[in-house]
């Protein structure tokens, strides 16, 4: 088995991708709701800030900021990835392994995880994570998107409502569909 090296950094920044198991349903966005009470109750538990976050049907990219001494991003993963599965019904495909171990055949088991190194990285990764339904081909406007802290962020003014403007009109190609 592969041995993952996480960077624990006790107070850090992060970005995190986390994926379905199965890659063609739209579980995440179909269960929005289910989603955001996984994320409450475990901040609740376990505070973090949420920095930035986007969900899609498929997968969800977001950032975080950790309290000051605490690294364990990986225990907040768990509740919530555990407690958005024990929100849905138990239809899905579950492979033998997981079956064994008694697990729910939702998420991915790994996610992807970047230490935030300084204003720049952050600054980029914030505007990935809220790029990512136009990269996606879901809309063509950023604004579009209802499940994004955009919307927070141009509140907040840290965006200008029309940020990224529209791709519908200038014809790139903003990868996978």
């Amino acid at each position: 088995m592969t041995a993952y090296r996480r960077n624990f950094v006790p107070g850090g920044c992060f970005f995190f991708t986390v994926n379905l198991a199965e890659r063609k349903l739209s579980l995440l966005t179909d269960h929005v709701e289910v989603l955001r009470a996984a994320f409450r109750e475990t901040h609740r538990r376990h505070p973090f800030t949420i920095d930035a976050i986007v969900v899609l049907p498929d997968h969800l990219h977001t950032v975080w900021t950790l309290p000051e001494g605490d690294a364990d991003f990986a225990m907040r993963w768990q509740l919530i990835k555990s407690t958005f599965s024990r929100g849905l019904a138990r239809n899905e495909r579950i492979s033998r392994s997981r079956s064994a171990k008694g697990e729910r055949g939702i998420s991915q088991r790994r996610y992807w995880e970047h230490t935030i190194r300084d204003e720049i990285d952050f600054a980029r990764h914030i505007d990935y994570v809220h790029i990512n339904p136009v990269k996606h081909g879901l809309v063509d406007r950023v604004r579009d998107w209802a499940p994004s802290s955009f919307h927070r962020h141009v509140g907040l003014g840290n965006y200008p409502a029309d940020w990224a403007g529209d791709q519908s009109a200038d014809g790139r190609d903003y990868g996978e569909r």
